[in-house]
C-alpha cells in the first residue's frame, strides 16, 4: 500500500497531489500545510471528484500533524518562500533552509526509510542542505529540476518541430536555473533522428534558449510562478520510485566523482527506481557540454557557500 506525503499545499503541491490521485499511482497521499484548512480543503476538494474521475487513492489534508504522515514510501518538499522585492538572496535561502531543515527532520520522525523529493527553491541548494543536514544515504535525496526542466526542452522542440511529444526525446542537465542548465541540444531526438539535423541551428538555438528562461516566462504570463507542470515534474519522479519503472530522469543527485565533480548535487541523468538513485548514467559530454557544466557547478557551489555563511550547514 504506496503512500506518498507532500510537503506544502500551494499550487505546486497541490497539483503534485492531483496527479498521484488521479492517475492512481497511489493508495495515499497526505497533504501537510502549515497554513490552518488549506491542505484539508484542497483534499476535500479533489476527493469529491473521486466518482467523476474514477480513483479510489485516498487523499488526506492536514495541518501541520507530521503524525499523519507516518509511514510515508516518498516525501515531496515543496515548502518556502518566493523571493521578495527588497530580500536579498541570503534571506531568501536562510529563510528557505530553515523551513526545509524543520520539514525533513520532522518527516524523518514518522519516516525514517522514506526517499525525498526535494522541489522548494533554491532546489540544488535545498537538495544538498537535505542530503547534509540529515546524513541520509545520496540515493534517498533527489530534487526534482531536471525532470521540469527537461519537459519545458520538449515542449518546445515539439512546438519547432509541429509533431507529436511522445516521439520527442531531450534532457536539460546542470543545475536549475535561467542561466545554468544545459539543454543537450546534440542528443535531442525524433523517432531516434537527431534533430540536429532536423532543425535549423538557429532554430535549435532559440528552442534552448527559450526553454532556460522557460519559468520566468510563464512567471511573466501568470504573474506568479507555474505550477502544472512543476507538480506533475515531481508526481513523474514519484511514479517512477513507487512503481520500480527505472526510468532515466535527469535529477539534482549528489556526485563523489562523477562528471568530473565532488560534493554537490546538481542535475545529471539518473536510474530512478524503488530504491531512488539506482545509478548515475553517465553521458560522454563534448568539449563545449564540459565547460558548460563546470560553469553550472561553479555557480551552484556559489549558492552552497551561502549555506556556510549563514551557518545553515
Amino acid at each position: 500500500m504506496a503512500k506518498v506525503t507532500v510537503v506544502g499545499a500551494g499550487n505546486v503541491g497541490a497539483t503534485c497531489a492531483n496527479v498521484l490521485a488521479f492517475r492512481k499511482i497511489v493508495d495515499t497521499v497526505v497533504m501537510l500545510d502549515v497554513k490552518d484548512g488549506v491542505a484539508e480543503g484542497k483534499a476535500m476538494d479533489m476527493s469529491q471528484t473521486a466518482q467523476t474521475l474514477s480513483f479510489e487513492t485516498k487523499v488526506i489534508g492536514v495541518t501541520n500533524d507530521y503524525a499523519a504522515t507516518a509511514n510515508s514510501d516518498v516525501i515531496v518538499v515543496t515548502s518556502g518562500i518566493p523571493r521578495k522585492p527588497g530580500m536579498t538572496r541570503e534571506e531568501l535561502i536562510g529563510t528557505n533552509a530553515n523551513i526545509v531543515k524543520s520539514v525533513v527532520g520532522s518527516c524523518l520522525q514518522h519516516s525514517p526509510n522514506a526517499i525525498f523529493i526535494i522541489v522548494s527553491n533554491p532546489m540544488d541548494t535545498m537538495t544538498y542542505l537535505t542530503l547534509k543536514s540529515t546524513g541520509l544515504p545520496k540515493n534517498r535525496v533527489i530534487g526534482m529540476g531536471g525532470a521540469l526542466d527537461s519537459s519545458r526542452f520538449k515542449y518546445y522542440l515539439r512546438e519547432a518541430l509541429n509533431v507529436n511529444s511522445s516521439e520527442i526525446e531531450g534532457m536539460v542537465i546542470g543545475g536549475h536555473g535561467d542561466t545554468t542548465m544545459i539543454p543537450l541540444k546534440r542528443l535531442a531526438t525524433y523517432k531516434g533522428l537527431p534533430i540536429s539535423e532536423i532543425l535549423p541551428a538557429e532554430t535549435l538555438d532559440k528552442v534552448a534558449a527559450d526553454t532556460m528562461v522557460g519559468g520566468a516566462t510563464l512567471t511573466g504570463l501568470l504573474g506568479t510562478s507555474a505550477w502544472q507542470a512543476p507538480g506533475a515534474s515531481a508526481a513523474y519522479v514519484v511514479e517512477s520510485i513507487i512503481n520500480d519503472y527505472k526510468r532515466m530522469i535527469p535529477s539534482c543527485v549528489y556526485l563523489e566523482g562523477e562528471y568530473g565533480q565532488n560534493d554537490i548535487c546538481i542535475g545529471v541523468p539518473a536510474i530512478i527506481g524503488r530504491n531512488g538513485v539506482e545509478e548515475i548514467v553517465d553521458i560522454k559530454l563534448n568539449d563545449e557540454e564540459k565547460s558548460l557544466f563546470e560553469k553550472s557547478a561553479e555557480a551552484v557551489r556559489k549558492t552552497n557557500n551561502v549555506l556556510k555563511e549563514i551557518n545553515a550547514l
